[in-house]
């Protein structure tokens, strides 16, 4: 039997690599896409095909696609989007052409790859597994500009879920909470590369707790889990015979699901703020 093949991004690290090592132990022909070409080597050592995509560049996503339909036969039975970041700062401190910039990462150019695989993945009766996060349904101060593309991130698979109701592709959300990886070392890098803290009306409260809050964390969370956490629940949504829309992972997401159906705006507002 052929086996089962899956393009998954974001692979460098975290949640991406994880799922590509697990997978390809079980026997998926994966396809393990990075940002960073620097980064394909020590994929490819590993055993897996790595490809370059970057999702802010629509050239890579044609070319890395491209070399999955020629390595298969234009044979794909899976797609998982992972891969985000943030720009952890207060909105008004975005500029927007940061805002932009991380739509195209984090939501445009994963239209832009669904798109284009969605034939193959008709054609096999695939399944398309969007990583969204906790805080793609919950806000969270500071972290608006992330907060926003989850929360489109959902709106759009919620959507496409239904339009692909009458074809075999399934639309399956993943919706992690905390989760060991370098998301937050990498969210440093663009708030160097974006936040002018210093001209900002909060330029005190950053001093006084905003950058310890980014630099040094708030030390460390009892609900953390591992990367592989994000993995038993893709392969759920892989194997599931019935897939569910959403698999929710770590405690405070299932928490922060029951809070947003059961309590006032106001009330959700505050243990917003509080968290």
């Amino acid at each position: 039997m052929t086996a089962r093949s899956i393009l998954i991004t974001g692979c460098s690290s975290g949640i991406g690599r994880d799922a590509a090592l697990r997978l390809h132990a079980l026997g998926w022909n994966v396809f393990a896409a990075v940002r960073d070409p620097a980064d394909c080597a020590a994929l490819a050592e590993a055993g897996l095909t790595a490809l370059h995509l970057d999702y802010e560049d629509t050239a890579s996503i044609d070319a890395a696609l491209a070399q999955v339909s020629a390595l298969t036969g234009g044979q794909l039975d899976a797609l998982f989007n992972n891969g985000a970041y943030a720009i952890p700062a207060p909105l008004e401190d975005v500029p927007t052409d940061a805002l932009r910039t991380l739509f195209e990462a984090n939501f445009f150019g994963w239209h832009h790859l669904t798109r284009a695989a969605l034939p193959m993945l008709r054609a096999s009766g695939g399944r398309l597994v969007q990583c969204s996060s906790v805080l793609g349904f919950i806000p969270a101060k500071w972290r608006g500009a992330y907060v926003a593309s989850k929360y489109a991130l959902e709106g759009y698979t919620d959507t496409l879920r239904l339009e692909l109701a009458d074809t075999p592709v399934r639309v399956v959300l993943l919706q992690p909470g905390p989760i060991a990886t370098a998301f937050r070392s990498n969210a440093i890098k663009q708030f160097e590369r974006w936040i002018d803290w210093e001209a900002s009306p909060r330029a005190a409260q950053y001093r006084d707790s905003l950058l310890d809050q980014l630099y040094k964390g708030s030390g460390g969370n009892k609900f953390e889990l591992p990367a592989s956490s994000v993995t038993d629940a893709l392969l759920r949504a892989l194997n599931d015979r019935r897939p569910r829309a959403r698999y929710r992972i770590t405690t405070p997401t299932h928490m922060m699901a029951v809070a947003r159906r059961v309590l006032p705006t106001r009330v959700l507002d505050w243990l917003c703020a509080k968290a």
